[in-house]
């Protein structure tokens, strides 16, 4: 099974961003054009990146779709999106455009049922998002949290046929603090689901900590500060996919 490094291009107000804890408060801007910043990633050599509409989470519809149908059209890699899909319409919008996969998060809450339809239809080109504060889910751009376990909603997912799932422990993200490696595994193992891990990469380390489980469902990892943050440059983090 291979290991793949997702660049992250994080939107707001149409600039490319990155949050602490997912706090709106706390704000850092490294970039004026998300394309510019994905032409850079996709020349690089990264077959696969992350864009997530900030914007779109919080208002619960799509606010920066443009950027994203672009890198989409235009460049030679692989797109997953998430933030702000909210309906059938809203993942058919990207898919039939050109991305790859749309990331369901708030809608899996909102609308368990419509959330495995969705599934049904679209199968590997819907991953599930899982957010978790304190092993609970979070929605709605991480503003508020369910009452319902992160490892729960996997294992009922995994049921209806999710391929891939998308671990963040919000409380890592953007700390540049290392990944919740313990709750990525757990939850690989015992939903059976791919999973990507997110939040809280500081350095090569945890990419070749992660890669150990490979085996064990964890398929990749997205990266974000760090990279705007220089703790390593993305052609090192694309060695470890093949190393």
């Amino acid at each position: 099974m291979s290991f793949t490094i997702f660049p992250a291009i994080d939107m707001r107000d149409g600039k490319c961003v990155r949050l602490e804890q997912g706090d709106f408060n706390k704000q850092t801007v490294y970039g004026d054009n998300p394309f510019e910043v994905a032409k850079e990633f996709a020349d690089i050599g990264a077959s696969w990146i992350h864009m997530v509409d900030l914007d779109g989470a919080k208002a619960g519809s799509k606010q920066n779709a443009e950027h994203v149908l672009r890198v989409a059209q235009e460049l030679d890699c692989n797109v997953q999106v998430g933030g702000g899909i909210r309906s059938e319409q809203d993942a058919a919008f990207y898919l039939d455009k050109g991305v790859d996969r749309v990331i369901i998060g708030s809608l899996a809450i909102r609308d368990l049922p419509l959330t495995k339809q969705l599934l049904q239809k679209y199968n590997e080109k819907i991953v599930i998002g899982l957010d978790a504060k304190e092993g609970f889910i979070a929605t709605d751009g991480w503003l508020e949290r369910s009452e319902v376990k992160a490892v729960d909603l996997g294992k009922e997912l995994a049921e209806a046929g999710a391929e891939t799932f998308i671990y963040t422990d919000i409380a890592k993200d953007g700390m540049l603090k290392g990944p919740n490696t313990k709750e990525i595994v757990r939850l690989a193992s015992e939903t059976e689901v791919n999973v990507i891990a997110s939040g809280g990469i500081q350095g090569l380390e945890d990419l070749n900590e992660l890669k150990e489980y490979q085996n064990q469902h964890v398929i990749g990892s997205i990266v974000g500060k760090a990279l705007y943050t220089n703790r390593f440059q993305l052609s090192e983090a694309l060695r470890v996919e093949v190393r």
